[in-house]
């Protein structure tokens, strides 16, 4: 394992910028150890990049399976790991404190594995279908495939409304899918078929077959289908607490606040949501935060 000999990497800072903001003890532990692995071996890759990307070719042909779990956590540079990175922050913050630490680190194992593996298919499918050999050796790289799954069931839990994609609004429902055409037209050096593996990954888990079948390997069901509720996870002072009840005068990251406080013992001040969404808070926690540090996020 040797170190990533890189200059200046303004990716880098960028999202160390981004996850200091927000702050460390307001992001889940499983979503900040993802994203600490990830920047690890960003910077010391346990193979050359080549030897870590995915393809029917390496995987197949030659039995080098290891790759399955080695790609995702693989970038090509700093701008590819801040992206991903950025976007996995804001989906893991949100699917982490809905369904649970435990569930959503087995979540991200599946979808990480699946998406490779549903990649490799589709690529021997245009194999056969085109009569066309380039398929099967395409590599791919990075995380991107799984945040589409995620973006996906984000969406499912997320029901209704529009999002602006490029200044046009479009049904949250079929973001992923316009989002999934544009980067490959503004991009074509992207994975189309390995973005369109993680949407369908993530269409498996959220009309069941895939749900169900983790509920079973895991020999559990622990009331994963009521995600109506916030739920409870360990922040770097070890004071286990809901994340999302606040008012809009109280910040819910004040080391003083009702659920992040110096003194445990203390009885909440504000324990109601003040009538906004679990999503409405999502977002208001996330631009009071940015606000304590000077900077608006819309």
């Amino acid at each position: 394992m040797r170190t990533r000999q890189r200059g200046f990497s303004l990716g880098l800072l960028l999202l160390a910028s981004q996850v200091f903001q927000i702050g460390t003890d307001n992001i889940p532990p499983a979503t900040l150890a993802t994203l600490g692995l990830n920047v690890y071996l960003f910077l010391f890759p346990v193979k050359p990049l080549l030897q870590t990307c995915v393809s029917v070719q390496h995987a197949y042909w030659d039995g080098d399976w290891h790759r399955l779990l080695l790609s995702p956590l693989h970038h090509v540079d700093d701008w590819h790991l801040y992206f991903n990175m950025l976007s996995f922050l804001w989906k893991g913050i949100n699917l982490e404190r809905r369904l649970g630490t435990a569930w959503f680190v087995y979540l991200l194992s599946v979808f990480s594995l699946l998406t490779g593996l549903v990649y490799l298919l589709l690529e021997a499918g245009l194999t056969e279908l085109m009569d066309d050999s380039s398929f099967s050796t395409q590599c791919a790289v990075g995380f991107s495939g799984v945040l589409f799954g995620l973006k996906v069931v984000n969406n499912h839990y997320n029901p209704g409304g529009v999002k602006y994609i490029m200044g046009f609004p479009v049904a949250r429902r079929y973001a992923c899918w316009v989002e999934l055409v544009l980067i490959h037209i503004l991009n074509p050096g992207t994975s189309f078929v390995g973005h369109l593996s993680g949407i369908l990954v993530g269409l498996l888990y959220i009309t069941g077959p895939l749900r169900a079948l983790m509920k079973t390997c895991a020999g559990f069901v622990s009331g994963h289908g009521n995600y109506g509720r916030p739920r409870t996870y360990y922040n770097s002072s070890g004071y286990s607490g809901y994340g999302m009840p606040y008012t809009p005068d109280t910040s819910p990251y004040d080391r003083q606040g009702p659920y992040n406080r110096v003194d445990p013992s203390a009885p909440p001040q504000h324990p109601y949501t003040a009538g906004l969404s679990e999503q409405e808070q999502f977002e208001a926690a996330i631009r009071a935060s940015l606000q304590e540090q000077g900077h608006m996020e819309d």
